[in-house]
């Protein structure tokens, strides 16, 4: 089942859709965000309810975004930080700025999870890639 299915509980009630924050630093440079509104998309097209938000220099920030989902019938979501690690802004500033979003918009609870860098699927993922990078130089250096 899709986060942004409802979903069935006791009684036969749904509960709304669950969806997906991104959050991702921001740039002055706007084609910098092309991977993040790729990973958006990506999400999009299975059906999830997803957006897409900027810490800094980029829009919309966390609590427009959250405003977003409670828009689209969102009453939980879980904000994903699409940073390779917990610096200052993950470790400090998204648990505020989490907090301030749901006083802001207080029908969406919204549970921040870790640093997507942190999974070990993204670190295999990586590995892999890198792996890959490694080979094609191999195969072109023996050339």
């Amino acid at each position: 089942m899709a986060a942004s299915t409802p979903t069935p509980v006791n009684g036969g009630t749904t509960l709304p859709p669950a969806g997906v924050l991104l959050i991702a630093h921001g740039s002055r440079d706007a084609s910098w965000a092309a991977p993040f509104n790729a990973l958006r998309d990506t999400l999009a097209a299975q059906a999830i309810v997803v957006e897409l938000a900027y810490l800094e220099r980029m829009q919309p920030d966390l609590a427009g975004a959250a405003a977003s989902l409670v828009n689209r019938g969102c009453a939980r979501a879980v904000v994903v930080p699409v940073f390779l690690g917990q610096g200052g802004h993950v470790r400090d500033d998204l648990p505020r700025l989490v907090a301030d979003a749901m006083r802001s918009n207080p029908t969406i609870k919204l549970t921040l999870a870790p640093p997507i860098g942190e999974d070990p699927h993204v670190i295999n993922a990586i590995a892999q890639v890198c792996t890959a990078l490694l080979d094609n130089i191999q195969v072109s250096n023996s050339k």
